[in-house]
């Protein structure tokens, strides 16, 4: 199965994201990460990266935009917002049926806070948030 995440720039959220669903170490599940508006090759925030190594998590990342074949390629698309996920179905056909608000498909409320420009604080913050809602997705997809 493969499991994509999707944020703006593909320096916060979808990569912490994409970390802790692959340190769960779940047989057969791949992940990756990409940003509607990304700048394909950036690092993760440096904020990103000090809470990645805190929870002992890989940091290693580059960022991706979001394509066909990365579409393509996913079974699930989990966006941070309605607005990722509206732009996404707009812009890629192939991706209605796939694609959810991380949120909503763990029937939970709400989109995950952007830590953009915040303190490694905010990012820890941020982790936690996709943290619970990954535990909340990982029987689903399963």
């Amino acid at each position: 199965m493969n499991v994509l995440f999707v944020c703006t720039g593909n320096t916060c959220r979808s990569p912490m994201a994409a970390a802790i669903l692959a340190g769960r170490d779940i047989k057969d599940v791949e992940v990756r990460s990409a940003g509607v508006f990304a700048m394909p090759g950036s690092e993760a925030s440096s904020q990103a990266r000090e809470v990645l190594k805190e929870k002992g998590l890989p940091v290693e990342h580059q960022s991706s935009q979001v394509s066909d074949e990365l579409v393509e390629w996913a079974d699930y698309i989990f966006t941070m917002t309605a607005q990722h996920k509206m732009l996404l179905e707009n812009s890629y056909p192939n991706s209605l049926g796939k694609t959810y608000t991380l949120k909503g498909f763990a029937e939970q409320s709400g989109e995950v806070m952007d830590p953009y420009g915040g303190s490694v604080e905010t990012y820890r913050a941020t982790f936690e948030e996709l943290q619970n809602v990954i535990e909340a997705i990982v029987e689903k997809i399963k």
